[in-house]
């Protein structure tokens, strides 16, 4: 699965990741050593994840960043 993530906003992106492992909230929350309550404020908006954060959810999580200019 790919997507252009020019066009979503973060939260939706995270969302996005989340559902692609099949996991829950929380589930998802202990794999990034974060509550699931911070996971619902990415995912609805209330909250900005780092950059470093979304590099470590990639990674453990085998999701490969591509960059590339048009």
């Amino acid at each position: 699965m790919q997507l252009k993530a020019n066009n979503y906003e973060p939260k939706e992106i995270i969302k996005i990741i989340r559902e692609w492992t099949e996991l829950t909230q929380a589930d998802f929350a202990k794999t990034i050593n974060r509550s699931k309550k911070t996971v619902e404020a990415y995912e609805y908006g209330k909250a900005n994840y780092s950059f470093d954060m979304f590099l470590k959810i990639c990674k453990l999580h085998d999701i490969e960043i591509i960059i590339r200019k048009k």
